[in-house]
């Protein structure tokens, strides 16, 4: 589990400022990416099994950035 550095923004505070069709686009393209680990998962042509651990938390955290903005229009 990570531990909490005050002096290092979130990657949550780094998507904020984004716009929401960007992160739907980021969402589109992070999903792809776990298609194809998938595939290549399949095979057994995958180099970093760490990448679909932080895809799955990109997902999340864009569609959770997405959510409270729609929430605060």
């Amino acid at each position: 589990m990570r531990t909490y550095q005050k002096d290092k923004p979130s990657l949550a505070a780094a998507i904020r400022p984004l716009a929401a069709t960007e992160l739907q686009k980021r969402v589109r393209e992070a999903r792809e990416e776990l298609l194809q680990l998938r595939l290549r998962k399949a095979t057994g042509a995958v180099e970093n099994s760490a990448r679909f651990r932080f895809l799955r938390a990109d997902i999340a955290r864009c569609l959770t950035v997405l959510k409270s903005k729609a929430a605060t229009k």
